[in-house]
């Protein structure tokens, strides 16, 4: 009888650490002296002539009531520099294979106008062209990353324009640059070779494609491409690897900087879902589609690494974010959607696996800058607030060029209709002052989650938290409430001998900083 008692105790006992070593996330961090830097440029953001991106957010005019540079608005340059974004791509997205950059310079009153037929039908008055988008990059202190015309345009017309931004000595085009009021060319070193070139961009198979991104990019610069622009191919879109293998395979990687990839999480396309009011079932399906990232830039990465085993050329993540269905009201083509806490955890989740990927991934755009998609700004005519997205790529600003802490963890699991996904997601980096950087997301939508993570080997003692979460997984800013959600202190975490020991609450996202 004692003997049964004894061995019903032991197997109960066992079963009671099986259960609690569960319970906690063991996070290890490695000291590797060949990590990767993770690229500021994985930091990255788009704005696109669509809907109110351009019009009515970063542009008012110079005659506008709202305090303004060269009409520019002065808000957004403040918060976007607060932000140190490290580039920002322009014209498009679609728009771009139908934009001739010609039209948007000169006199303003003189600028032919075209039709938006991708974003709602609108009349393109051509008042924002280059030289208002190349100023607005110098005063943001951020690189112009410009998308050139290749599905309507000429290979003469986008060396023509490399030419007139990028030229300092006497030539047709830098002679119309400085006839334009430019003396000082702007240098600008990323270049997009169309986008989208298997749908909006000329719906090219990709063995097309690359041949015209051969043609393209010689004129652009040449062979051995002494004008040491980064020339970047038109992506897959999500899971076309074919895409990918048929680019890598086809174009000599000295004339390829970088290749892209796109992919937006979605639902489903015919039924996005409402931006704010939503289940936790569809919360889930939309952290499905976020989270297959890890599995596109993996499967991406291994062709490039096929034909690329020095990882020479960069993979751009330059269209990704949440895509939902437009607030209700709004004009259909505009894109116009609220941001909410399910868009913090996303844009968390999806922040560490770039970082996680530095070796590869090289520069990333949220899509879309103001008033579009995920956007980390929204305006109201004057009235202007930052997005729960926007906090998260604030305080992982830490993040940009530091040097990678490569994480290894089994993720405990959160479920929903016997579906799964992993419930942790983590990245982590030291920078140039030796200060480590832990970034950890909660993607549960109920439960919290315990997190233990070995630190004594790092040399730092003190650690501070920064958290960003809400009462709702369905919780926003707002125009009347725009503090509504906002980074505050996290004290929810011991250093007990050298292992934090952290429990993290419910679709939340939070970065320890250790010194």
């Amino acid at each position: 009888m004692k003997k049964a008692f004894l061995i019903l105790f032991v197997f109960t006992f066992c079963n009671q650490i099986t259960f609690a070593q569960k319970e906690t996330t063991i996070v290890t961090l490695k000291n590797d002296d060949k990590a990767p830097t993770i690229n500021k440029n994985i930091y990255g953001h788009f704005a696109e002539h669509l809907g109110r991106c351009i019009y009515g957010g970063f542009f008012v005019g110079d005659t506008s009531k709202i305090p303004n540079t060269k009409g520019v608005r002065n808000d957004i340059i403040a918060a976007l520099k607060d932000l140190k974004i490290p580039n920002l791509r322009w014209p498009g997205g679609c728009f771009a294979d139908t934009y001739h950059w010609k039209d948007g310079i000169g006199p303003q009153e003189q600028r032919p106008t075209i039709v938006n037929k991708w974003w709602g039908g609108v009349t393109e008055d051509n008042s924002f062209g280059t030289h208002d988008f190349l100023n607005m990059c110098e005063l943001l202190e951020t690189e112009p990353y410009l998308s050139g015309n290749v599905g309507s345009g000429t290979v003469q017309e986008l060396a023509d324009w490399v030419q007139y931004t990028n030229f300092s000595g006497k030539s047709p085009m830098s002679d119309l640059r400085k006839k334009n009021g430019r003396t000082e060319p702007w240098k600008v070193k990323f270049w997009g070779i169309g986008n989208e070139a298997w749908g909006c961009g000329g719906n090219m198979t990709a063995e097309y494609y690359a041949g015209e991104y051969r043609k393209f990019a010689t004129f652009m610069s040449d062979w051995e491409n002494t004008g040491g622009i980064t020339r970047i191919a038109s992506g897959s879109n999500s899971a076309d690897y074919n895409w990918t293998e048929v680019l890598m395979k086809n174009i000599p990687l000295n004339m390829l900087g970088g290749v892209g990839v796109h992919h937006y999480a979605v639902i489903n396309w015919n039924k996005k879902g409402d931006g704010v009011d939503f289940t936790e079932e569809q919360y889930f399906k939309t952290m499905q589609s976020a989270l297959k990232m890890e599995e596109l830039v993996t499967k991406h990465g291994a062709i490039m690494d096929k034909y690329d085993p020095e990882k020479k050329v960069a993979m751009l993540v330059d269209e990704w974010g949440g895509w939902y269905e437009v607030e209700k009201g709004t004009n259909p083509g505009f894109l116009y959607q609220q941001n909410t806490m399910r868009d913090a955890v996303l844009a968390g989740a999806t922040l560490n696996i770039f970082n996680n990927h530095a070796d590869r991934v090289r520069m990333a755009n949220l899509a879309q800058c103001v008033n579009v998609l995920q956007a980390v700004i929204l305006t109201d005519k004057a009235k202007m607030i930052t997005t729960p997205t926007y906090h998260v790529m604030k305080i992982y600003a830490v993040h940009q060029d530091a040097k990678l802490l490569p994480v290894s963890f089994q993720s405990p699991l959160y479920t929903v209709n016997g579906e799964t996904l992993p419930a942790v997601s983590a990245s982590a980096s030291k920078d140039k002052n030796g200060a480590i950087h832990i970034s950890l997301v909660n993607v549960d939508a109920k439960n919290k989650n315990k997190i233990e993570i070995d630190v004594k080997d790092l040399g730092v003692k003190n650690f501070t938290g920064t958290i960003i979460t809400s009462a709702k997984l369905q919780d926003y800013n707002s125009f009347d409430t725009p503090n509504k959600i906002v980074p505050t202190a996290f004290k929810g975490f011991e250093n007990k001998k050298g292992k934090l020991e952290i429990t993290i609450p419910p679709y939340s996202v939070v970065v320890l900083e250790g010194k």
